[in-house]
């Protein structure tokens, strides 16, 4: 499960309405958005999801049937819980396609998933917080260090690596601080399992939003300049909350970060090749997947829940 994306240009407004709860935005915020999503072709994240999916589906051999719903557009996570009942399951397990879990910033999800169980009279939860899974984190990593060779081989011991979240109102997080320290868990995880030391990377935020209020910090435009003040002329970046391409990654990063960071003195900027549907990354979906629905479905209140 994820956000989803607009379908096409005329839905950036009706998309970018659902995801702020109703409240339609400005009108150049959406053009500005529409913009964005011009400039790198549209996004691909729900055929990303989908194929992940199926690679899901395929690596689990017959124990279970996998879709992709999507919380803000088409196909629906109601729609795709539909089909896959119809296609045999009995039970719902939920894999929010972000590994840190909030029940506050993600309860969407839940209440998504209680309107599966309601209508289709099967069980359905979110997994929760997954971002400590072994396959995750080695898949991450391996992306981080295919990602360090891609600079010359006398500056890549000394390239900085941003470890990146996408950035969220203060006020939000204030009501549940520990979904921050997960993040930076996840971050200490990633780096540790990729050898660096502690020098060498740093956590911050990214694509905060269209609003007066605080975010938070410290964000990735402006630790780049930074870096390049104190005299890195390269920087690595590399997600830790999401692994599919899609807007933040796509535009935030490969273009306005890029930008920022040539704009103060860094010359060679790139970001970690994302997971997408590889391999590593599905086993590591699968292996959540299996977990939590042996775990789930071996209690007693399990199969009614």
């Amino acid at each position: 499960m994820t956000y989803g994306s607009p379908a096409n240009d005329d839905d950036v407004a009706s998309y970018m309405t659902r995801v702020r709860g109703g409240r339609v935005p400005a009108d150049e915020t959406v053009a500005d958005f529409r913009r964005r999503y011009q400039i790198i072709g549209g996004s691909p994240l729900i055929r990303i999801t989908q194929a992940q999916a199926a690679r899901v589906e395929r690596i689990l051999d017959g124990e279970a049937v996998a879709g992709a719903g999507m919380r803000f557009s088409d196909p629906s996570i109601l729609e795709v819980a539909r089909s896959l009942v119809a296609r045999g399951a009995t039970s719902i397990v939920g894999i929010i396609i972000s590994p840190q879990y909030s029940p506050i910033i993600m309860g969407g999800y839940d209440a998504a998933l209680k309107a599966v169980s309601d209508e289709l009279g099967v069980p359905a939860r979110v997994v929760p917080g997954w971002h400590r899974e072994p396959a995750f984190i080695a898949a991450m990593a391996r992306r981080v260090i295919a990602g360090l060779e891609r600079f010359p081989v006398e500056a890549r011991d000394r390239v900085p690596v941003l470890m990146t979240a996408h950035s969220l109102p203060k006020r939000v997080v204030d009501r549940e601080p520990g979904f921050v320290d997960d993040l930076r868990e996840t971050a200490q995880l990633i780096a540790s399992a990729a050898g660096l030391p502690r020098e060498r990377w740093h956590f911050c935020y990214q694509s905060a939003g269209h609003s007066p209020e605080e975010w938070l910090k410290p964000d990735m435009l402006a630790v780049l300049p930074e870096l390049a003040s104190r005299g890195h002329r390269h920087a690595l970046v590399a997600p830790v909350q999401f692994f599919g391409d899609h807007l933040e990654t796509l535009y935030d990063i490969d273009i306005a970060g890029k930008e920022q960071a040539e704009a103060g003195g860094i010359t060679h900027f790139a970001r970690v090749p994302a997971p997408n549907s590889d391999d590593d990354i599905c086993q590591a979906l699968a292996s959540v997947a299996r977990e939590f629905a042996d775990q789930w479905l071996a209690t007693p209140a399990g199969a009614t829940r």
